[in-house]
């Protein structure tokens, strides 16, 4: 077990028991496929269990990443639409500070 102060450890070890799990469970579908199709479950090979788990996990990434970036890019959209930091939004202020100081001189022309 990892200590208090090395979380890090603790993670690591949560994350290798997942994949190690995701691993079993996966040979167990690609076993029970493979004998369902009177085929014989093999590791390796053009039809091994190494290739589906790949090809999973490869797929598993794709959409993850692309999860990813689309909240990526959405969320800066959103962000920018209405930031305070947007061109359109500096425009609008600067316009309402050019109000405000053409009210502030007339206010100070009439002392």
């Amino acid at each position: 077990m990892a200590s208090r102060k090395d979380p890090a450890g603790g993670r690591f070890a949560s994350v290798w028991r997942d994949y190690s799990l995701s691993i079993l469970v996966g040979w167990w579908q690609y076993a029970a496929d493979q004998q369902a199709h009177g085929a014989e479950a093999t590791v390796w090979g053009e039809d091994g269990y190494a290739v589906y788990f790949g090809e999973w996990t490869f797929q598993n990434w794709q959409s993850e990443f692309l999860e990813v970036l689309l909240l990526i890019v959405l969320t800066k959209y959103f962000l920018h639409k209405g930031s305070p930091e947007s061109r359109d939004s500096q425009d609008e202020m600067m316009a309402a500070i050019d109000r405000i100081e053409k009210q502030l001189e007339t206010i100070a022309s009439k002392r």
